[in-house]
Formats: structure tokens, sequence, C-alpha cells
């Protein structure tokens, strides 16, 4: 039986959070040991709102940095940054002459992105056709996407068969969706899903002060410290859960409802999780940051295992359209 190739990207948008890690990140590092997995940061993407270069190169270095320290090994998985295979913009173009206009329009992502306040470009609309080729560009056989995703992978699908349709050929292998229906959602300090948007984020290597701050600061309701509590109701016990055993939880959880025990207590167990769970990444961390060369070469070398593989795929499409 051959084996599958994975692919998976995450757009650089500054340091990550315990939101990136549990709904994504953590599922990436896991899926290594399933497959041929092609892991990218895409930075093409990042260009439909981001307008400072120094910004998305720090950015990108960023998301690589924590992925490595997080415990990716490049020589497992082919890691990279998406500018380094140019064949992906060019697939992208000849996928968008066969895309029509309506398939965009329905885009929810789109709409989502304009009614959050960014302002709408061509690439913002587009940006489907590029995240297709992608995927497609690899002959990816699973993309592990959470629900919300579900679409653009359709999308991606739809074009692949267009593509073979038009020119009679199976030029582009069909990705079989494959949706994570367990993604954890993790709760922003505030109670709402953690997001940087809403300024509400833990960063997976917050330490000290400033982690301890956050903790302290999530948001919880006003029941005395001697009454019982609902830890299903509680935003702290719901990141507790992230990183508590399943005894741990059960322990916690009987705390919550027998009384005496207070917010202030769980947000002590929290801190104490949240810090020994990440402490080695952590020091791993600030010893690649002090190689920022290696670092960039190890996605520079990633990229060139990359564009190989996409090169196989894009031969026969030139000479099939006629562009060779």
């Amino acid at each position: 039986m051959s084996t599958k190739t994975i692919l998976s990207g995450i757009t650089p948008s500054g340091r990550l959070h315990l939101g990136n890690y549990f709904g994504a990140m953590k599922q990436h590092l896991d899926f290594i040991e399933k497959g041929d997995a092609f892991y990218f940061i895409a930075n093409y993407h990042a260009l439909t709102s981001l307008r400072d270069g120094e910004l998305l190169r720090q950015y990108t270095f960023d998301v690589a940095v924590d992925y490595l320290a997080l415990g990716l090994d490049p020589e497992k998985c082919t890691f990279f940054a998406q500018n380094d295979v140019p064949q992906v913009t060019e697939l992208t173009w000849i996928l968008g002459t066969l895309c029509p206009v309506s398939l965009m329009e329905k885009g929810v992502a789109y709409k989502d992105k304009v009614a959050q306040g960014l302002a709408p470009n061509i690439g913002l609309f587009t940006y489907p056709i590029l995240q297709a080729a992608d995927i497609l560009i690899y002959h990816s056989d699973i993309v592990p996407v959470g629900a919300d995703q579900k679409q653009n992978l359709e999308i991606s699908r739809d074009l692949a068969q267009k593509l073979n349709n038009t020119f009679g050929e199976d030029l582009l292998k069909l990705p079989e969706p494959y949706i994570v229906e367990d993604v954890a959602v993790v709760p922003g300090i505030d109670g709402r899903k953690m997001s940087k948007s809403y300024n509400n984020h833990i960063f997976i290597f917050d330490e000290g002060k400033v982690l301890k701050k956050k903790v302290m600061s999530i948001q919880t309701d006003a029941t005395a410290l001697e009454d019982p509590k609902d830890p299903d109701k509680c935003n702290v016990f719901a990141m507790i859960k992230l990183f508590a055993d399943k005894e741990m939880r059960n322990e916690i959880a009987e705390n919550y409802r027998k009384g005496g025990y207070g917010y202030g207590h769980a947000k002590k167990e929290l801190l104490g999780m949240i810090s020994d769970y990440f402490a080695e990444a952590r020091e791993k961390r600030k010893e690649l940051e002090q190689y920022p060369n290696r670092v960039w070469e190890i996605l520079h070398e990633g990229g060139k295992k990359a564009a190989a593989r996409a090169e196989t795929v894009m031969q026969p499409i030139r000479e099939t359209t006629g562009l060779r």
C-alpha cells in the first residue's frame, strides 16, 4: 500500500497561541507519523491583509521556530515556506482561468473576513484558488481540516476535476476530505474563542509574569469560594481539560462541585499545567532563536524538496495545456 501524502498549511500572523496549538498544530505533529506530510507556512495568503515586508518575514520565522520547538522534525516531513514553490502560483493562474466567478461568489470565508473588517481585494476573493493549488500541486491525498474549511476543500476537488475534464486527462489527483471532528475550541481569557483579533489570547510560549497575569485574568462568574460550582460552565476548567489527564480532570471537577474550591485555586492549577506542558519546548525555542540562519535553512531545504514534487505535477499540465 502506497504512503499517503498529507498536506496542511498555516498563515503567518504573528506568535501562535493555545488555540492554534490545540486546534491545529498538535494534529499536524501527530500526522507526521501517518504518512508523507507536507506542512507549509502560507506567506502568499498573508499578503491579502499584511502590508509590511519585515513583519511578514518575522511572522514567517516565528511560525517556523514555534513548530520546530514543539517537536516538528524536518527529517520526517517536508516543512517549507509557500513562496519557495513557484509552481504554486503557476497552477493558481491555470486553475483561475477555469474557475467560474460564481464559485468564488459562494465563498463563505471571503464574506466572513470582509464582515470582520478586512478590506476586500482580489487576492482575498480568489484565495480559495490559491489554496486549491497549495493542495493539488503535491498530489495530496489527505488534507486535515476543521468543518469550517470543508467548503474550500470541495472547491479544490471541483477545480481539479474541471482541469481533468477540460483537457481529458487525469492531471490532478482529487484529495479526500479528512474532517477533524474533535478539533478543540479553546476559549480565550474573555470566554470567546481564543483569537488575536479579540486580544484574548495566551501565547504558547508566554511565561513568568506575563503568563500569570493572563491566566489570572480569565473571566469567571461571581460564585463565592465556599459555594459549589459547575466545572462545565467555567472557562478556566475548559482550559484545564486540554492539559490534564482523565484522573486529574475528574479530581478538579469534583473539587468544583463540592465547594470550598475557588476560581483562584483553579487558575493556579492551570498556570502550573501550561508552564510544565511547554517547559521543554520553551527552552528549545530560546535556543533556536539564537541560530536564525539555521531556521531559514530548514525552510529553504524543505522548499527545494516541495518544489521538486510540485515540478513533477506541473510538467504534464504545461504540456497538455500548450505552455510547453
